[in-house]
């Protein structure tokens, strides 16, 4: 079987940033399709806070109520070190109408995505196609795809890699991609909660290791645990023992919904565009999830390069000037958020002298500057302020 077909725009890679960067530019008049080797969403929580930043994008294609409605608001974190309460961090201070970090499971994120996608154009989306191989031309990329029925010819003048840190375009391409593991492991896992904390968060600066604490939709709340290796094979005891152990919050008996460990990693590529191929996502930045901005970024980096192709598409601008500008910004900012990321996972590791430590964050959180540190942990500031 094989077929031939030409889109203006074509996006590899169907997660939150592929399906969000598409809705902008069929919103705005473009034509475009997205492949996804996936046959359907992964029905896994992941990430979860959508920012102030990335719910303002979103409102610009007045989808920010739907999401609001499923999700919740977190409007406030409270600070603790080991288990002793220092201080609470507000976000309702934050420039409105969204001050608030919103929580939603990832999963759930995708599939409003998907659903908006689809109702403005149910053709857009096609799952279950592989990319193979492309190559480009002086004016158009063509691609060769693979389904299960058979071969798939595709040409583009513009081809985008939201395929993920593992990106099959940024490697086709030729892009290099320099960074490095971090050694730090967590554990992380959505159980019923047995809190007080009702929609609120909560950090734990604790002497062995973070300790962070997030509420979800329908009664649930995340745990993230710094752990001093790798659990190969994460359990329900594992995570409940260190968190009684550090914290005196028992949750042995709670319900767990999903548990999983993870790496850190941060990685960079070393542009965002050669010739008609560009880069958005984790395709392009790779940062530390401490903090939750991995996905935000995602969004930011796809909104300038929305940005970009908008104007080479309807105003016939100079595509190679406007390129070279998004990805030095996008890199400028994905570097910035790389920075936040790393000094919030830096806080969490096990310190030697952790009562200068817990000093400082009590200093900080009881001073004037916690609105500052309001508007950094809600990504505020990117490219303008030095961190």
């Amino acid at each position: 079987m094989s077929d031939h077909q030409i889109y203006p725009i074509i996006i590899v890679g169907g997660g939150p940033v592929g399906l969000y960067l598409a809705l902008r530019l069929i919103k705005s008049g473009i034509r475009c399709l997205v492949l996804e080797q996936k046959p359907e969403i992964d029905n896994h929580s992941r990430s979860l806070g959508i920012h102030p930043v990335s719910l303002e994008l979103f409102d610009e294609l007045q989808i920010a109520d739907q999401f609001i409605e499923k999700g919740t608001k977190i409007s406030k974190g409270h600070a603790f070190a080991d288990d002793t309460f220092i201080g609470t961090i507000s976000f309702e201070d934050c420039p409105p109408p969204f001050n608030f970090i919103l929580s939603l499971p990832q999963n759930m994120t995708e599939q409003m995505l998907q659903d908006t996608l689809n109702r403005a154009d149910p053709e857009c989306l096609q799952r279950g196609i592989e990319l193979v191989d492309f190559y480009q031309t002086g004016q158009s990329v063509h691609l060769t795809c693979k389904r299960e029925e058979g071969i798939l010819h595709y040409q583009t003048d513009w081809l985008i890699g939201c395929d993920g840190k593992n990106s099959i375009v940024r490697k086709k391409a030729g892009m290099t991609f320099e960074g490095k593991q971090y050694p730090d492991t967590y554990i992380m896992g959505d159980f019923n909660d047995c809190t007080t904390f009702g929609s609120d968060a909560a950090v734990y600066i604790h002497r062995d290791g973070l300790v962070e604490s997030f509420p979800l939709p329908d009664g649930q709340r995340r745990w993230v645990l710094k752990t001093s290796n790798y659990f190969e094979n994460p359990t329900h005891s594992i995570l409940a023992n260190l968190l009684k152990k550090r914290v005196s919050i028992d949750i042995t008996r709670n319900q767990m919904h999903m548990i999983s460990s993870f790496g850190v990693q941060h990685f960079l590529a070393d542009t965002f565009c050669t010739g008609r191929i560009l880069l958005a996502g984790d395709s392009a930045h790779i940062v530390s999830p401490i903090g939750g901005q991995g996905m935000n970024l995602g969004w930011i980096s796809a909104g300038f390069l929305f940005q970009a192709l908008h104007q080479i598409h309807h105003k016939n601008r100079n595509a190679e000037q406007i390129l070279q500008s998004y990805t030095d910004v996008a890199r400028r900012i994905a570097r910035q958020v790389a920075l936040r990321a790393e000094m919030n996972m830096r806080l969490g590791r096990k310190q030697n002298l952790p009562v200068l430590r817990q000093l400082l964050i009590r200093a900080l959180v009881n001073s004037p500057l916690k609105n500052t540190l309001a508007k950094v942990f809600t990504m505020r500031g990117l490219g303008k302020w030095w961190i």
